[in-house]
C-alpha cells in the first residue's frame, strides 16, 4: 500500500500544480483582454502621417506648409503659400480635400472655420508617445 499512497501523492502534487496553472492561465488571459480593451480605445492611426498622403500632392504640400508655419493656417493663407489663386473654387476645393481628412481625424485638423492645422500640433503633453508603461506592468508581485 505504500506504493500506492506515494503514487497518491504524486498524482495530487500533479493536479495542484495543473490548477495553479490553470489559475495562472485566467489571470493572463483577463490581463491580456485589459490591454485589448484599453487599445480600442485609442486612436486607430499609427501616427505616421507620411504615409497617409502622396508625396507632391497639394495636400502633401499643405502638410509641409503648415508644418514649416508651426501654426494652423486661413485656407487663403495656405493657397498663397502654395502658390494658387485665392479665389472660391480653388478655396473650395483644397478645403473639400483637407475636410475630408479632418472628418477621419487624420493628418490634418480644422480649429476655427477655414482654418487648418495638423493633428501633430494639436497634441498635448498627454498623448500616448508620452506615456510611458512601466515593465513590470501587469506582473504579479
Amino acid at each position: 500500500m505504500a506504493i500506492r499512497e506515494q503514487f497518491q501523492k504524486l498524482l495530487d502534487r500533479k493536479l495542484q500544480e495543473i490548477r495553479d496553472l490553470e489559475v495562472q492561465l485566467e489571470k493572463a488571459r483577463a490581463y491580456m483582454q485589459a490591454i485589448q480593451d484599453s487599445m480600442r480605445l485609442l486612436p486607430k492611426e499609427n501616427g505616421n502621417s507620411d504615409m497617409a498622403l502622396r508625396p507632391g500632392t497639394a495636400l502633401a504640400r499643405t502638410r509641409d506648409v503648415l508644418r514649416s508655419a508651426g501654426k494652423p493656417m486661413h485656407i487663403t493663407e495656405i493657397l498663397k503659400a502654395l502658390g494658387r489663386a485665392t479665389d472660391k473654387s480653388h478655396r473650395i476645393s483644397l478645403s473639400g480635400s483637407l475636410s475630408s481628412y479632418v472628418r477621419n481625424s487624420q493628418v490634418f485638423t480644422r480649429p476655427a472655420p477655414n482654418t487648418f492645422g495638423l493633428v501633430e500640433m494639436s497634441r498635448n503633453s498627454n498623448t500616448e508617445e508620452d506615456i510611458e508603461i512601466p515593465e513590470d506592468f501587469g506582473d504579479d508581485k
